[in-house]
């Protein structure tokens, strides 16, 4: 699948494109900021419940914390099914499995590189199991701290992994193991506390479809963090000369998934700003080796419910751009004035 390109040049001839848009079906890190946005009362998402035909990057959300700051969900099964091997498990040879990360590293947007694989031959001789009956993973950081959830395949005796988490093997030590979900995580929320999937207004979020990655934040990205730890003063006047983000609309939160070739930001619905936040990314210079443009083309925006999509030029690229906060589609709408250099 493919976008069309649509620009504030051309909106009457981009909303008829954004028509067929919308027929389609469906850490700690610096330069986060908070804004105030008023709520909008749209539906939340249900408990977790590994029966339900739920897309990983929208159940992963009822696992974490309220008070999370950024969220990555890497859908393995997803990412192994568009690969054409969506029964790949540890029980297959080596070297299909091999197969499989080589093509994922180039051919998959993966926001995680699965925590496991370092371990791979130890787990797999001692414990018999691997990162490949790791069916999706999160991960996610607030004040509480990093944590984490591995979701396991159905079918996969959970003894072994017990057994790994007594012996603090590839970092699964102090996890908590739940066999009726087939769960494994650290610092996940229980059924008794609020989570991502109880903020009023996440659905808009949480696409329905599966998704080989989707990255959740809190907060916009300030001007700096979108240009890069290398930018200056007059790459940021360049910026704000050019589209000036104070006029945005605030930015309470955002989601970036990827699947199929197609990356789709998600900022929530009725966003008059849509076009201009699109657009920004022109203005902004790529300064070292990587930009937005790396990952990123061809826009199509469709204002209503609140989605950019992209096609992923590069799927590395992509995931470093969004794992690094290179969106200027997510940029605040403020502007906090560089320090000019001294010369000493």
């Amino acid at each position: 699948m493919k976008f069309a390109w649509a620009s504030a040049t051309g909106r009457a001839a981009g909303l008829v494109a954004l028509a067929a848009l919308v027929l389609l079906a469906g850490c700690g890190d610096p330069g986060l900021t908070q804004q105030e946005v008023p709520a909008r009362p749209t539906p939340t998402i249900a408990a977790y419940d590994p029966d339900a035909d739920v897309a990983a990057g929208k159940a992963a959300l009822t696992l974490v914390p309220a008070d999370a700051t950024e969220v990555t969900v890497t859908d393995f099964d997803e990412s192994r099914a568009s690969l054409g091997v969506p029964d790949l498990t540890s029980d297959d040879l080596v070297t299909d499995r091999s197969d499989y990360w080589e093509r994922a590293r180039t051919q998959s947007v993966l926001l995680a590189e699965g925590m496991l694989r370092e371990e791979t031959s130890r787990l797999m001789l001692d414990y018999g199991f691997t990162q490949d009956d790791v069916d999706w993973e999160a991960h996610f950081t607030g004040p509480g701290g990093p944590g984490w959830v591995l979701a396991f395949r159905p079918d996969l005796d959970l003894a072994g992994v017990e057994r790994a988490v007594a012996d603090d093997v590839a970092g699964l030590g102090g996890a908590e193991v739940d066999r009726e979900r087939h769960l494994v995580s650290v610092g996940a929320a229980s059924d008794a506390q609020d989570s991502w999937g109880t903020i009023e207004g996440i659905a808009d979020l949480a696409s329905d479809t599966p998704a080989e990655s989707t990255y959740y934040r809190a907060g916009c990205l300030s001007l700096a963090a979108v240009l890069g730890p290398d930018a200056d003063v007059e790459d940021q006047e360049a910026v704000v000369a050019a589209h000036d983000p104070t006029t945005l609309a605030p930015l309470e939160r955002f989601a970036v998934g990827f699947a199929d070739g197609v990356a789709t930001a998600r900022l929530g619905p009725d966003r008059p700003d849509l076009f201009d936040r699109s657009e920004l990314a022109a203005a902004f210079p790529t300064i070292g080796s990587l930009g937005f443009g790396d990952g990123f083309t061809a826009p199509v925006v469709d204002p209503s419910t609140g989605r950019i999509g992209y096609d992923v030029a590069r799927p590395l690229a992509a995931a470093t751009a969004t794992l690094t906060g290179l969106l200027p589609f997510a940029v605040c709408n403020e502007v906090t004035p560089m320090e000019e250099p001294t010369g000493l």
